[in-house]
């Protein structure tokens, strides 16, 4: 009988464990449900490194124009507008992690596979590693400096931010500035007064933001005894509703006011605008809306399929796994200012 087989270092093999590693993934990435390669996704795939070589995207706004215009025969010449645009650059590096085994002793000693747990193992941490590079960005966590957990760009400080109370940095936020509804409509007031417009992102024909709260600025809203609070929120619960089947709504906790909320433990804490230290007693929500971050994978990759690398070392005793991306990942800006985001830091416990 002839059996058709392919052995750990098969090409085939390969190939299929990297299509598999990513896959698993995009599954575990808590941020999965967010990417998109079109305009209205909150977190775009740019694929212009799949086109050229190079290390940098760089990404132009256009400004509206806001000309008044010419009317009948008056003359235009002379009277043009000067188009307005803005930049902001996407860097991609390579990241890589691997496992390895101490040799087929060990491997006979123990009732699983190497090989498989190292790619369980290896889908675990690539998640919790995007995870990670795409809350520090969004919340402007400066604190965090190291690159492997970045998404390979710089971590600016926000611009646009609001806090209960008028408070003005984040080490000043007391008790009593606990995270509220009212937070929430004064965000979603300035994502529509700001310029450009926080563009929302577009849901089954309606226009959502999404909102990212810690766990415990949930508790506060559902521990909140006011006047609507927490009611409100599950008086539109999504339940059947519109959208309920849109990537955006899985896990979400409710809607109010045009937004989704979302909870993560990952939300970052606040930052003290003197020292650059953590403030252990504030978080940083952030209210965000189409393309508020970036992300982009060079080497012929994509969220779809990553490097999956597998060796033979001492004459064939020890088997390493490797996986490893090129990618970067950043919240949006130009003009030096925030774009499609919000965040609203307040006090925690």
């Amino acid at each position: 009988m002839a059996l058709t087989s392919y052995g750990v270092n098969a090409p085939e093999s390969v190939k299929l464990w990297s299509k598999v590693l990513a896959r698993e993934a995009l599954k575990a990435t808590w941020i999965g449900k967010f990417i998109g390669d079109g305009a209205n996704s909150l977190i775009q795939q740019k694929n212009d490194f799949k086109k050229s070589a190079g290390d940098r995207l760089t990404m132009t706004l256009r400004m509206q124009l806001t000309g008044d215009g010419v009317l009948g025969d008056g003359t235009l010449e002379g009277n043009e507008e000067r188009l307005t645009t803005y930049t902001d650059n996407l860097l991609i590096d390579q990241l890589r992690h691997a496992v390895r085994s101490a040799g087929k002793m060990t491997e006979q000693r123990i009732p699983w596979s190497i090989r498989e747990e190292a790619k369980d193992g290896l889908v675990d941490w690539w998640s919790g590693r995007m995870d990670t590079a795409f809350f520090n960005q969004l919340c402007g966590y400066t604190v965090q400096t190291d690159l492997r957990y970045t998404g390979n760009n710089a971590i600016l400080a926000p611009t646009t931010v609001i806090r209960p109370n008028a408070r003005a940095n984040d080490q000043s936020l007391v008790a009593g500035d606990e995270f509220s509804l009212q937070l929430i409509d004064a965000a979603v007031a300035a994502a529509k007064l700001a310029t450009p417009v926080m563009r929302p992102v577009r849901v089954d024909g309606e226009d959502k933001y999404v909102l990212f709260l810690h766990t415990n600025q949930v508790t506060q809203l559902r521990t909140n005894t006011s006047t609507g609070q927490w009611l409100d929120i599950q008086k539109a619960a999504l339940a059947g509703g519109v959208g309920a089947k849109s990537p955006i709504y899985t896990g979400a906790l409710g809607e109010y006011n045009g937004v989704v909320l979302h909870e993560s433990t990952r939300i970052t804490p606040g930052v003290n605008s003197s020292t650059g230290a953590s403030v252990a007693t504030a978080r940083r929500a952030v209210l965000a809306g189409a393309q508020a971050v970036s992300l982009g994978f060079g080497g012929g990759q994509s969220y779809g399929g990553w490097d999956w690398n597998e060796e033979l070392f001492d004459y064939g005793n020890q088997l390493g796994v490797e996986a490893g991306a090129i990618f970067g990942l950043k919240a949006t800006r130009y003009n030096s200012a925030d774009f499609s985001k919000i965040g609203i830091h307040t006090f925690t416990s």
